[in-house]
């Protein structure tokens, strides 16, 4: 029977770990109620060890190959792999920015802490799962612990709202998911991502019309989870009404679990079909550029601006994706600097709003360089990086994913992404005219200047360190390429 099943502790270590930390974190805050720093620990020591675990994996896999557990539902190889690694990355950066709001939170900041690890864990089943339906409860663990932090504040009508639209339109996205699982085994008979490929080479199908349907209905409810557009307008609501310091997390953990979930569809199980997801995913990403691009010009707040920036970004990436399994380690690096840069730059945002703050005028950055010159310094890099400017980890993402996608002779494309990365410049350079050519605003008299800004503790490493990212990438992208490019496409 252990055969049958294929037990293998080893391929969920990670996300077991989580979860034991979760329930540890949430037991001692019932029965012992400690201060925010022993919480710190217990989360330090849990992402450590699924680092550690994480790593083991890693060993695993290049030294024996991957390998199949659970009734084959989990599969671990070094796409699975690379994935756990940038959302462990993730998540311990996005925590540091939210122990503001944790300790502000009182009580409640340990449901927080907790809502994170869930988080995690599902993106990584997402990311890791050989199975349809398993992919499906993955997305909804991570979901619904995003739809609870959304509003966990419970301060401000804005954060409310944020939570419901997330929750409502998450909801809708999830069912248009599990409707082309379905459809998926309606057309296969199975919904393993292998046995579906398997399917699909060992047969002809006559009238693929009920399979091309539920294909293009999974890359519909995980583009919702990217932001791309047309599938977008929860997030500029939910970004701005969120708390500040977990929008970031919320931010790039999707977009690295939903990729995840998306390559691993197109490329496993439905390789013979890559002709047509791939110029759905073509026109996807030039919808998303263009809309992310055109809206992010007119925004007038920052959070807002991110969002709008976030869907160009999701389009960006998209176009890697086109060119199919030889796109992966371009999209992959894309993904790992992306996500650093973005929260890097909600690190900058929770700094100058509040950890709890829902919103952030364009007003709060006038001047900010003279309140703060290191938050100016850091958010005008990533605003650069974002944009695409040499000698930053950004110009490499996009020259990357470029690059796969024009040897893929989606040439078009290419050109409307690089038309849309130059108009998108403009609104990245005018939060760094705001911060470095306007005067501050005042305060309650005329003259009067803002409070200086200085990050600490947590926030203030979480900046160094996507800073230190951000240009090392940049300036030297050849290690983390040569490992994608051996580790990666499948």
């Amino acid at each position: 029977m252990s055969d049958l099943v294929n037990v293998s502790y080893l391929a969920v270590g990670p996300e077991i770990l989580l979860t034991l930390g979760a329930v540890l974190v949430l037991m001692i805050d019932v029965f012992r109620q400690p201060s925010a720093r022993v919480h710190a620990w217990i989360v330090a020591a849990t992402i450590l060890a699924a680092t550690v675990v994480t790593w083991f994996q890693w060993d695993r896999v290049t030294g024996e190959g991957p390998f199949l557990a659970f009734s084959d539902m989990v599969v671990i190889d070094e796409y699975g792999v690379i994935a756990s690694f940038i959302l462990l990355l993730v998540g311990a950066l996005g925590l540091a920015v939210a122990w503001g709001m944790v300790e502000r939170l009182g009580r409640r900041g340990a449901e927080g802490i907790v809502l994170v690890f869930m988080a995690i864990a599902g993106f990584q089943f997402m990311a890791v799962s050989a199975n349809l339906v398993m992919m499906f409860m993955g997305l909804e663990i991570a979901s619904i612990s995003l739809y609870v932090l959304a509003g966990i504040t419970r301060e401000r009508p804005e954060a409310d709202e944020a939570a419901l639209k997330y929750f409502l339109l998450g909801s809708f996205a999830s069912a248009v998911f599990i409707y082309g699982v379905a459809l998926a085994f309606a057309g296969t008979g199975g919904v393993s991502v292998y046995d579906i490929g398997a399917f699909l080479r060992g047969s002809v199908l006559l009238k693929p019309g009920v399979l091309l349907i539920g294909m293009a209905l999974l890359i519909t409810g995980l583009a919702f989870k990217l932001s791309a557009a047309p599938f977008h307008v929860w997030a500029p609501d939910t970004y701005q009404g969120s708390p500040a310091g977990i929008v970031g997390f919320m931010a790039a953990g999707a977009k690295v679990g939903a990729f995840a979930g998306l390559g691993r569809i197109v490329i496993t199980a439905f390789p013979l079909y890559e002709a047509e997801w791939a110029v759905g995913l073509a026109i996807l990403a030039t919808i998303s550029i263009a809309t992310g691009t055109l809206l992010a010009i007119a925004q007038s707040d920052i959070r807002r601006l991110l969002a709008y920036s976030g869907v160009a970004h999701a389009g960006f990436i998209l176009t890697g994706l086109t060119a199919g399994e030889a796109g992966m380690p371009a999209v992959w690096f894309y993904l790992a600097v992306y996500t650093v840069q973005l929260i890097g730059a909600f690190a900058v945002v929770a700094a100058v709003a509040g950890p709890t703050a829902a919103g952030s005028p364009m007003s709060d950055y006038e001047g900010l360089s003279r309140r703060s010159p290191f938050l100016a310094a850091v958010l005008a890099l990533f605003m650069l990086a974002m944009s695409g400017v040499p000698l930053t980890a950004g110009f490499v993402g996009k020259f990357g994913a470029f690059a796969v996608a024009w040897r893929a002779d989606f040439e078009w494309l290419v050109i409307v992404a690089l038309v849309a990365s130059v108009a998108g410049f403009f609104f990245y350079l005018r939060v760094i005219v705001l911060m470095y050519m306007r005067e501050p605003a005042v305060a309650e008299a005329p003259g009067t200047m803002r409070a200086r800004l200085e990050p600490v503790g947590a926030l203030r490493w979480v900046l160094i360190i996507s800073t230190a990212i951000t240009l090392a990438f940049g300036i030297y992208p050849t290690p983390l390429l040569d490992l994608l490019s051996t580790a990666l496409p499948f």
